[in-house]
């Protein structure tokens, strides 16, 4: 499978565990992998509240250099994949919107191309080729796959199998030997846009509220496939003295290790949350 590649800005900088892991999954799972040339930013989180237009032309252009290559487009990045997907359901049913983003692109634009998230790309390639491709399953491990916001909502531009409760995650968790605990916050919003404003406040709280409920559940980690959302969980977990904060992984890194690759080929010392210990507790910390 041959699929353009979209990795946002934030792959390339405060996630670029989530893209070296990424790239690896996807080249043991046959994923061909074809980075967008010249791709630019897809204005999430701001430009969609400071300018309408502008907020669509941002990934416009992404897309338009998608349909260059006559491909398909898949984000990793929850938030960029969110913007795409939006901008390709505005455009598709509004000619008019569709013509001043033209104009602003000075090209025109197709549509041609899906967006998929890398969730759903992994998914797709199905659960029988994760189980196949795992060399180090990952037996015992008990893990909260949250899904945040931008991968389910709103609902009817990004149908989701579940908006509510979606299960893609853990399925193709569960292929790699994981075992995706029952808990009710996997969609719940960790405050992101929050994260650089006067009301970090909300963050913590909502952070807090997070990390009780995976740890209610029986939770060792967790699990997602959204940069920002790691980013919150990663740095802003506030413990109490003697407490241990619950690591929080990136869904291609899990694989990644399933799949046989070490922590540090997959970026996972980089997380503030020492990622490596409880892969280590576990004997996997080493390629195999």
């Amino acid at each position: 499978m041959k699929i353009a590649y979209y990795p946002g800005c934030s792959l390339h900088s405060t996630g670029i565990e989530y893209d070296l892991s990424g790239r690896r999954v996807c080249q043991d799972l046959d994923i061909e992998l074809q980075e967008l040339p010249d791709w630019t930013c897809c204005g999430a989180s701001s430009a969609h509240v400071t300018d309408h237009v502008l907020a669509l032309a941002l990934p416009a252009r992404n897309l338009a250099l998608a349909d260059d290559l006559g491909l398909d487009v898949t984000a990793p990045c929850a938030a960029c994949y969110n913007r795409l997907q939006v901008t390709r359901h505005e455009l598709a049913h509004d000619p008019k919107l569709r013509q001043e983003v033209e104009e602003l692109l000075g090209r025109p634009y197709t549509g041609r191309a899906a967006v998929r998230s890398l969730v759903d790309l992994v998914a797709s390639v199905g659960e029988e080729a994760v189980r196949q491709r795992t060399r180090r399953p990952l037996r015992g491990l008990k893990v909260a796959a949250y899904y945040g916001c931008l991968l389910v909502r709103p609902a009817g531009i990004l149908q989701p199998d579940d908006p509510e409760n979606p299960q893609g995650l853990d399925r193709i968790l569960a292929a790699a030997g994981a075992e995706p605990v029952e808990w009710p916050f996997k969609t719940e919003c960790c405050g992101a846009s929050f994260a650089l404003t006067d009301h970090t406040e909300v963050v913590t709280r909502l952070v807090a509220q997070l990390v009780d409920g995976a740890q209610a559940a029986g939770a060792e980690a967790i699990v997602t496939a959204c940069p920002l959302c790691h980013s919150n969980l990663d740095m802003r977990q506030e413990t109490a003295p003697g407490a241990t904060p619950l690591p929080v992984y990136y869904f291609t890194e899990l694989l990644g290790i399933a799949f046989g690759h070490s922590a540090a080929e997959l970026g996972i010392g980089k997380h503030s949350i020492d990622g490596t210990q409880l892969l280590a507790q576990h004997g996997w910390s080493q390629a195999v």
